[in-house]
């Protein structure tokens, strides 16, 4: 694990999280690259749920995943013919879902406890490693990983 690596939470969906998860990789942006070419491999990638499914699910307001990118570069599937999202792929670890709300006053990136959900709504940014830890250790992930020996 280098200790350039730089931390990001993506505000995706739950349904869509379980996809990626399954999938090992993310989207951003409603599949769009612009944002996903700032990720590196080794980086930390956090998933904030504000909402059950995309379209029509009940609030969640969670942190739902937690990974390290893997992938060196985006790369374009083809969902259907008028859909071609980019992705990168990430290695997502065991971690304990939890509650936004309560970490609130202990996240730097959250300026206005007031209306905390703010910051969430640039769908994927970048986030002090302090910050990341926090949100990590909430989920019973220890950051940063150890590096492999």
């Amino acid at each position: 694990m280098s200790t350039t690596a730089r931390c990001w939470v993506n505000t995706v969906s739950l349904d869509h999280v379980r996809r990626g998860v399954a999938g090992g990789f993310t989207q951003a942006d409603h599949g769009a690259r612009t944002r996903l070419q700032q990720l590196r491999p080794g980086d930390g990638l956090v998933f904030y749920s504000p909402r059950t499914a995309f379209q029509g699910g009940e609030p969640l307001q969670q942190f739902t995943a937690l990974g390290v990118v893997r992938g060196e570069e985006p790369y374009q599937v083809e969902m259907s013919s008028d859909f071609r999202p980019w992705r990168v792929d990430v290695d997502f670890l065991p971690a304990q879902p939890t509650a936004a709300r309560p970490l609130v006053g202990r996240l730097s990136f959250v300026t206005d406890p007031g209306r905390w959900g703010l910051p969430f709504r640039r769908g994927l940014f970048e986030v002090p490693q302090s910050d990341f830890a926090t949100i990590a250790a909430a989920m019973t992930v220890t950051w940063p990983l150890a590096a492999a020996s």
